[in-house]
């Protein structure tokens, strides 16, 4: 088996363990009555991914050889993952017996879960950049092919949790149920897509001990590296210049806007089942996957863009496409075929809101960080996107959500006396983004010199 497949393997099940729980959990929550909690599983990942990546990427460049540290965390995250769902399967029971469910256990082991997920995000480069180089590879050339699969992996998880009935719309049961068909009826309900996740971490836990080894860096060079410089301060620097400043600033705004959709547009869809039948509100997660297949299909614009108009305009791109994904999912609705439509336009638009953005981003910072902090820098653009903005964006959007809507028999409607529901929240997120881009036109300014497009500095 040669070595670009294995890594195909690898960045599949990486990505499939991801995408078999991140957009449709809420629909769990919210069936089992924690749905007001649904933010805090969001803002937790954030959270855990401002310091848990430095800390494991410091491990694996001192103690432990980055494949080995792989499978530890995988196999660590996939553990704490089953006691999840085996907490959310009691958390089924109670609700189908009519009690009320404690957050406490099944968020306490979720946590522990993706806080040993996450840094494996950024492991799993690492593993995949040492194994190219060592047997020759170009990495800007042969890894992107490979990372695709990736995004492939997450589709398939989705569409399996949604397929086989773990992501969607659950059961409802009357609170006098007998006992005797309280199991049978738990299977039905979608703390299982956590299961899913768990034996996909397993498989992969076990799988990476079988990779190439990744020998850790003895030289002299590597041994001089300080504690700050291991856990990525030194990126901090790059605050000195403003246009680095800027950036950071407007990425860690825009990062606000990552974890909403995943935490509540399946919620959202879901939603319109508990006054229409309707194929797509009864199958959010595949709607959703629609995003997935676009983030693919986008990745190969890159290049041109950034070539052809620089990293100003396609961050703009980015900006404006949050605001019409929002705008789109606030028009949308699964009970007219122009509703349809909305809600598809939004996920396909969410390819170069997400794409134009990260990847973009993390190609700016790689030009413009010199070599020894490029690293550093890039966690930098991680912390300030995926860590802060995340986990203040979900927090944000947990309490506007609950401003508009209330959990009614595991739905999400709107909230009695509160006029908007529904629509009102994604257009709130809407004109937030909308702010945050026309900010970023005026602000930063960024000279586009076409034939920079690649080089990085000394």
């Amino acid at each position: 088996m040669s070595v670009k497949f294995r890594l195909v393997i690898m960045n599949f099940l990486q990505f499939a363990v991801w995408g078999s729980y991140l957009v449709c959990i809420g629909n769990f929550l919210g069936r089992v009555g924690l749905g007001e909690y649904i933010s805090w599983f969001y803002v937790a990942q954030g959270v855990v991914s401002i310091f848990m990546p430095a800390i494991i990427g410091a491990i694996a460049d001192k103690f432990v050889e980055p494949q080995r540290l792989l499978g530890i965390s995988h196999l660590t995250a996939a553990l704490f993952m089953l006691l999840a769902a085996w907490f959310g399967y009691e958390a089924t029971l109670q609700t189908l017996a009519g009690e009320a469910t404690s957050i406490g256990p099944i968020f306490t082991a979720y946590c522990l879960s993706v806080a040993f997920y996450m840094p494996t995000i950024a492991l799993s480069n690492t593993v995949a950049f040492a194994i190219l180089k060592s047997r020759g590879y170009d990495t800007v050339k042969d890894f992107p092919p490979i990372r695709v699969f990736g995004t492939v992996g997450f589709i398939a998880a989705m569409w399996f949790v949604n397929f086989i009935g773990f992501g969607g719309s659950g059961v409802q049961a009357a609170a006098d149920a007998p006992a005797a068909q309280l199991v049978p009826m738990a299977a039905q309900f979608t703390y299982m897509q956590l299961i899913v996740c768990g034996a996909l971490g397993l498989l992969l836990g076990l799988y990476a001990f079988t990779l190439p080894r990744c020998p850790l860096d003895r030289s002299a060079a590597a041994g001089q590296k300080s504690l700050a410089q291991r856990l990525g301060f030194d990126a901090f620097v790059l605050f000195k210049q403003r246009k680095m400043a800027l950036f950071f600033l407007f990425s860690m705004l825009l990062g606000v806007s990552l974890q909403i959709t995943n935490g509540y547009a399946t919620p959202y869809i879901n939603s319109f089942a508990a006054t229409s039948q309707s194929w797509f509100a009864e199958n959010p997660t595949l709607l959703v996957s629609v995003s997935q297949v676009s983030e693919a299909l986008c990745i190969l614009l890159i290049p041109f863009c950034l070539k052809r108009f620089g990293i100003k305009i396609v961050m703009l791109m980015a900006m404006f496409a949050w605001v019409l994904r929002f705008g789109f999912f606030g028009l949308g609705t699964t009970e007219s075929v122009t509703g349809i439509t909305l809600l598809f336009l939004s996920c396909i638009v969410y390819g170069v809101a997400f794409d134009f953005f990260n990847v973009s981003g993390a190609l700016f910072v790689e030009q413009e960080a010199s070599k020894p902090m490029q690293a550093s820098a890039q966690g930098l653009f991680m912390l300030m996107t995926n860590g802060i903005g995340a986990s203040v964006g979900t927090w944000i959007a947990g309490k506007v959500v609950s401003h508009y809507c209330d959990w009614e028999g595991g739905y999400l409607v709107a909230r009695e006396g509160v006029s908007g529901g529904w629509p009102a929240t994604w257009f709130v997120f809407a004109a937030y983004a909308l702010v945050v881009a026309v900010t970023f036109a005026l602000v930063f300014r960024y000279r586009h010199r076409p034939e920079q497009l690649g080089t990085v500095n000394p």
